[in-house]
């Protein structure tokens, strides 16, 4: 089997398994923790296919960022030894059915699609028009988007720790 086939498998099954972890687990700060296992393995997938800027941001947008937000709101509203309930019984049967409709459905479509090979040769990237892009404010810059998402974000953690101090 090559090395990149048993990589795929080994970061897959990382993926399945902790994302399943942080469903289960009443607890939720190992929610947060298994969910940033599951994040890191999807940067392992971008630099499978050789996809490296996505991979980096993946990393730091997503594990670095979303992730310690999640943890320090966590930590911030002193709801770390905070245990789920557990679910009903009717909950985890209908959760289980949507889950298992959701396969159901999906599979054929993927199974059906005609995957091929791309004969296109490689684009040369220039790493400079890339940075200059992500840093225009342009018709097609991403600094606008960028700070508008960081704001909703902020005020998405400070309206979340309001409600949990407004608990007690």
């Amino acid at each position: 089997m090559a090395t990149n086939v048993l990589m795929f498998y080994l970061i897959s099954s990382v993926i399945i398994i902790f994302a399943i972890l942080s469903i289960v687990t009443r607890i939720i700060l190992r929610a947060a923790v298994y969910l940033l296992f599951v994040l890191v393995a999807t940067g392992g997938f971008y630099f499978m296919l050789q996809y490296e800027f996505l991979a980096a941001m993946q990393l730091a947008l997503y594990a670095g960022g979303i992730v310690v937000m999640i943890i320090f709101s966590i930590l911030l509203t002193h709801h770390i030894d905070h245990k789920f309930e557990n679910p009903k019984l009717v909950n985890i049967l209908l959760g289980g059915g949507i889950a298992i409709g959701g396969t159901v459905l999906s599979i054929p479509v993927i199974l059906s699609f005609p995957f091929k090979a791309n004969e296109a040769m490689a684009l040369n990237v220039d790493m400079r028009e890339v940075g200059m892009q992500l840093l225009s404010t342009d018709k097609n810059g991403y600094a606008l988007p960028f700070e508008v998402i960081s704001i909703l974000l902020l005020a998405a953690m400070i309206a979340g720790i309001v409600i949990a101090k407004k608990g007690k």
